[in-house]
């Protein structure tokens, strides 16, 4: 009994401890993000930012809620849920990654309650122009940057030719069609061969199923066609698994994902078990390089060491943060990168304000980022001290 008692007490004197470590928040972060089955790496950003400064619901400053899978037709449960983190009159800061659909609207209407709070965009899903309507500050992944820099990087590699692989869907986004015009024309530049290959959109009839599958058959034809010493790229996520598993065993050359992580593709295509190393990202590089390598892929393959999504939240969260505590400006880049190193250590990131071309202006509330490419058996390019010629950024 005595034994039970002491336990018992003990218990109890550690959750108060736990709760006392993060009592008497000065303010509080609300952070929105999808779920685990929809976006992963965002969610778990939000987990490292609640083990870093606590839960609001046990005094500390982190508020997470997420929004639901089916976004598109639950609109307005995106929209109550992001706008119910500004009844808390301690928030002080929102972030919302990835910024789907609705996120402007959200944003707007937290400010008719609430004009102080900060509301940041992670990845929005909404266009620059739109978003930047409501939100204090947006970050995208650089697809313009990259559209040069990818091309840069194949040809350190060895590659000849640069193989990009879409469909008409993707091809009518904006920021995906800009990159593919500044990639190939970077292929003219730097002298390699630009091809572009037609893949089935895994939304048609064939599904995602069907979309895998034709890259499994075609990747092999396509190497015939063009060498091993070609780059192959594609836009969909989905498509990425079976493109690295062909690419590793064809004997050809990836740079990085469309949307880099070291989770994006590498851990399905190559059997990788990450469970005991989840979150730990130098752990998860580890893991993945050996695989890479193993299956024939040194100094062939690459990625950002980091997520992409899971930075990015915590970045944002702690900008917001020092911003609110007056230790770092908005729009101030220096300040946001200072962010980004502190949950990326050993990584590099760089990036620019958008340049709008329909207004021939940057817009400081919507920067575009990017992380150092790392090549397995290889370390990182330095890609991020690339200087990117001003003609690839106004190239439509």
């Amino acid at each position: 009994m005595r034994k039970a008692t002491v336990f018992l007490f003990t218990l109890i004197a550690a959750s108060f401890l736990a709760t006392a470590a993060f009592a008497d928040a000065p303010f509080h972060i609300g952070v929105a993000t999808l779920t685990v089955s929809q976006a992963e790496d965002t969610y778990r950003g939000a987990e490292r930012l609640i083990k870093e400064y606590g839960d609001v619901a046990n005094g500390g400053m982190i508020k997470h809620v997420t929004m639901p899978d089916n976004f598109m037709s639950e609109m307005e449960t995106t929209i109550s849920q992001i706008v119910g983190l500004a009844d808390d009159p301690k928030v002080k800061v929102i972030v919302v990654d990835d910024a789907i659909p609705g996120t402007t609207e959200a944003f707007r209407r937290v400010k008719e309650k609430r004009k102080d709070i900060l509301c940041f965009a992670g990845e929005p899903q909404e266009d620059p122009n739109v978003i930047t309507s409501t939100a204090d500050f947006a970050i995208g992944v650089d697809n313009i940057m990259r559209g040069y820099l990818i091309i840069n990087t194949a040809k350190k590699l060895g590659a000849k030719t640069f193989v990009h692989i879409s469909f008409p869907r993707h091809m009518s986004y904006e920021l995906l069609s800009r990159r593919r015009a500044i990639m190939e024309q970077a292929c003219k530049d730097l002298g390699l061969k630009f091809a572009f290959e037609t893949a089935p959109d895994p939304t048609s009839d064939v599904g995602v199923a069907g979309a895998q599958q034709f890259i499994l058959e075609k990747v092999p034809a396509w190497v015939q066609k063009y060498g091993k010493d070609s780059a192959f790229f594609c836009t969909n996520d989905a498509q990425t698994e079976p493109l690295l598993k062909q690419v590793a065993k064809q004997g050809a050359i990836f740079v990085e994902p469309d949307l880099p992580s070291p989770l994006m593709g590498y851990p399905g295509a190559f059997g990788i078990d990450l469970k005991d190393e989840a979150g730990d990202w130098p752990a998860i590089m580890k893991k993945v390089e050996k695989a890479v390598i193993d299956a024939g892929g040194k100094g062939r393959m690459g990625t950002w060491p980091y997520s992409y999504g899971w930075s990015t939240v915590c970045a944002l969260a702690e900008y917001g943060k020092r911003i609110t505590e007056g230790k770092a400006k908005l729009y101030n880049l220096k300040d946001l990168w200072k962010c980004y190193d502190k949950y990326t250590p050993g990584a590099e990131w760089n990036g620019a304000p958008y340049y709008d071309m329909a207004k021939q202006m940057k817009i400081k509330k919507f920067v575009l980022v990017y992380e150092d490419t790392y090549v397995f058996g290889r370390g990182y390019m330095g890609v991020t001290k690339e200087k990117v010629p001003e003609k690839y950024i106004k190239l439509k």
